[in-house]
């Protein structure tokens, strides 16, 4: 097994043992906790080549998409953000348990921590998965990006209705759609949707 596997394993383990108590994700079955939710976050590497940038994951949850991310590029530097206290809880765990190296948890809304000057315009890369409306998560995501730094949303299929009602937001906020790249997860069809704060 290389460390990639082993760090996957443990994660696949504590995953399922935590969610007995505080319920962090609906997906329990090995095998789907292994498509859905880890080959959905490592399926944004089609759009964006992570090597040792800034990276914040905004709602994320019990760790996806930056958790699998980080356990296959290492020399990222990662922020995990969640409103969730419970969820915070199991991200610090998670940190120790595959002592992952440049990873911190962050208890808060992103519109909230986007203000503080050590988030607000710090990041190169910021993530999302389905957890708002489109026009939402860029409120979210592009205060966090610095000038030149990429958004990358992961959406349902239909997507284009979501991104037209987006306009006034991407204007003010300053966000140009650079790419809308539809992937399939296990059968499941995604569209990867990224914008560059311009």
């Amino acid at each position: 097994m290389t460390n990639e596997e082993e760090l996957f394993e443990r994660y696949l383990q504590e995953l399922i043992t935590w969610n007995e108590k505080f319920n962090l994700t609906a997906v329990t079955a090995p095998a789907e906790i292994k498509i859905r939710h880890f080959e959905d976050s490592l399926s944004i590497l089609q759009v964006i080549d992570l090597k040792d940038q800034k990276v914040v994951d905004i709602g994320s949850g019990a760790g996806f998409p930056g958790i699998p991310l980080k356990i296959v590029r290492p020399n990222i530097s990662l922020v995990l953000m969640d409103s969730t206290r419970k969820k915070i809880d199991f991200l610090s765990h998670i940190i120790k348990e595959l002592k992952l190296e440049n990873v911190n948890a962050v208890w808060g809304r992103a519109e909230e921590l986007a203000k503080k000057p050590y988030y607000g315009r710090q990041f190169d890369i910021a993530l999302a998965r389905a957890i708002a409306k489109f026009p939402k998560l860029l409120l979210f995501a592009l205060p966090l990006l610095k000038k030149g730094g990429v958004f990358v949303a992961q959406k349902q299929e239909h997507v284009e209705q979501e991104i037209n009602d987006s306009k006034l937001e991407l204007k003010k906020l300053g966000g140009k759609i650079r790419k809308i790249k539809k992937v399939v997860v296990g059968g499941i069809i995604r569209s990867l949707v990224v914008v560059e704060k311009v």
